[in-house]
């Protein structure tokens, strides 16, 4: 009996990792030196219970819109936060 072959689940995975890890090197290759510490950070949010006005809360998605464009936060941190900021949203 033949070895069994890899998952179409594990090529998928290998191939984001070696994409991820080529986008990388690409980025320290450029020469892109930024400082993590400089980067704007998003005003605090309230507790869950608390509401923000709805000019708060697009100004905090143009906010995070900004940081994944300058590539300050990944897509993963984006997509968190997004989630949470649209679940926010006043629903009439």
């Amino acid at each position: 009996m033949g070895a069994q072959r890899t998952t179409f689940d594990k090529l998928q995975r290998d191939r984001a990792k070696k994409a991820k890890q080529a986008a990388k090197r690409e980025r320290r290759q450029s020469g892109g030196s930024r400082v993590e510490d400089e980067t704007p950070t998003p005003a605090p949010l309230p507790s869950e219970g608390g509401e923000l006005s709805a000019a708060e809360l697009l100004e905090q998605i143009e906010l995070i819109h900004r940081q994944l464009e300058d590539k300050t936060i990944d897509f993963d941190e984006f997509e968190e936060r997004k989630a949470d900021l649209m679940a926010r949203l006043p629903i009439d």
